[in-house]
């Protein structure tokens, strides 16, 4: 299905040809008309699968179907996501959509000076795209207000959802007009998911393009066997073996990406690295010179699994894997883009088994092993256990004079050392009583 048969505004159609775009995906044939007719949708479709294009394109479509003048600090469309790389990214993308219409985007995230964008939100913007704590803080310092927000879509809501910001996006939302429209994207399907559909989604239709938490089907999927001891040295011969060009790498922390960082440039191979710790330059930096074919390797840890669209990135390796399973899904996902192929490289020691099973499970399928000769796994030795020795002579014990045991005698009829010391004494007291009344 063609966008032209949309009918879309020929500006939209415009810009969407020069973005190169003529079929459209699954998600978007699916998701584009009812969210154009004003409908609550949750959607959930495979990272990767063109869903900007599906909730931006209606949005931008709405707006000038009802143009209206947009007010000193205040918005019409409010998009939420989590991570600055994907708000920069949205930004980027629907801008292009948006190049040939009067429409003003600003993007809105943590990271820098908060001036600039105070200056900005106050002005008055058509799409504000932010991550929800750094909007908050413009909200509440009151730089803009969002009681003319006619739109509001949650990008990447499963990963808000894990990050603990779906609070603060209520917040938000809670302070939009009363009749806005809500689209919820999400590449991963929850329990959790489905409670914050309910919450925020007004006789919503549910729009699931795959079978849940799939991977697209344009990647393939390996897995590398091999100690955790061996990965560095499994990565550098295979980088030289399949000359891999443009391969991201992902770690579970900084501590790893650090280390990796070092080694790569040791062995002389161009790195960079993109995680929290690194400023928002820095960051922008790596990830324009990992575009611009500049670096061979960007190692990231979970912050860019999200926020990284890199076209015709062939080459995802997960260095270790992710503890939830749902982040595998959105790793490799930065590969196998908009119909190309890609392909996904784990590397997986003895003590990631456990996690691979529950990789393997979510994702609907087992991933191919592949073995490297001269780096095959070595299982850890399981302690050995020391034999338990028994004595056949049963061993008679003496009945302990505990609590319990005195409770038990009483119980049972049997007099209780107290009890038999009052005996004594009262006995001793006839006695003597017995004796003084024969004297007399």
């Amino acid at each position: 299905m063609k966008f032209a048969s949309l009918g879309l505004d020929p500006r939209i159609l415009q810009a969407i040809e020069k973005c190169g775009y003529q079929e459209m995906t699954p998600v978007q044939e699916q998701a584009m008309v009812p969210a154009r007719r004003g409908k609550d949708l949750l959607v959930n479709a495979q990272t990767g699968t063109g869903k900007t294009a599906a909730f931006a394109l209606p949005v931008l479509q709405q707006m000038l179907d009802k143009p209206k003048e947009v007010l000193v600090g205040r918005a019409r469309t409010l998009i939420l996501t989590p991570t600055r790389e994907l708000a920069e990214q949205l930004a980027e993308t629907i801008g292009a959509y948006a190049e040939f219409l009067p429409t003003k985007i600003t993007a809105i995230y943590g990271g820098v000076k908060m001036g600039g964008q105070a200056n900005q939100l106050k002005a008055g913007v058509d799409i504000l795209i932010a991550t929800p704590g750094r909007l908050l803080e413009h909200v509440e310092m009151e730089h803009i207000s969002l009681v003319d927000v006619e739109f509001v879509v949650l990008d990447e809501a499963d990963r808000m959802l894990d990050m603990g910001f779906i609070k603060d996006a209520q917040k938000l939302i809670a302070q939009t007009a009363n009749n806005h429209q809500t689209l919820l994207f999400s590449a991963t399907t929850t329990s959790a998911m489905n409670e914050l559909a309910h919450k925020v989604l007004k006789s919503h239709e549910e729009i699931r393009v795959s079978k849940a938490n799939l991977t697209a089907e344009t990647v393939e999927h390996v897995v590398y066997p091999v100690n955790e001891s061996r990965k560095m040295d499994l990565f550098l011969t295979l980088l030289e073996e399949h000359n891999w060009y443009q391969i991201l790498v992902f770690t579970s922390t900084r501590k790893q990406a650090d280390h990796l960082l070092v080694r790569l440039k040791k062995a002389g191979i161009p790195s960079a690295i993109c995680h929290g710790e690194i400023g928002q330059g820095s960051r922008r930096r790596a990830l324009a010179d990992f575009k611009s074919a500049k670096i061979q390797v960007l190692i990231a840890t979970e912050v860019a699994a999200r926020g990284l669209d890199i076209v015709g990135l062939d080459y995802v390796l997960n260095y270790n894997l992710p503890y939830l399973p749902e982040d595998y899904v959105h790793r490799i996902g930065r590969t196998g883009r908009a119909g190309h192929s890609g392909h996904a490289i784990s590397f997986v020691c003895p003590e990631e088994a456990h996690t691979l099973d529950r990789i393997e499970r979510v994702i609907g399928g087992e991933v191919k092993r592949v073995h490297k000769k001269g780096f095959e796994t070595v299982e850890r030795e399981k302690p050995r256990r020391k034999p338990v020795v028994v004595n056949k002579k049963k061993r008679v014990q003496k009945p302990s004079h505990s609590a319990d045991t005195k409770k038990s005698r009483a119980n049972h009829g049997q007099p209780t050392k107290a009890k038999r010391k009052v005996k004594k004494i009262t006995a001793r007291a006839g006695g003597k009583n017995a004796r003084k009344g024969k004297r007399n």
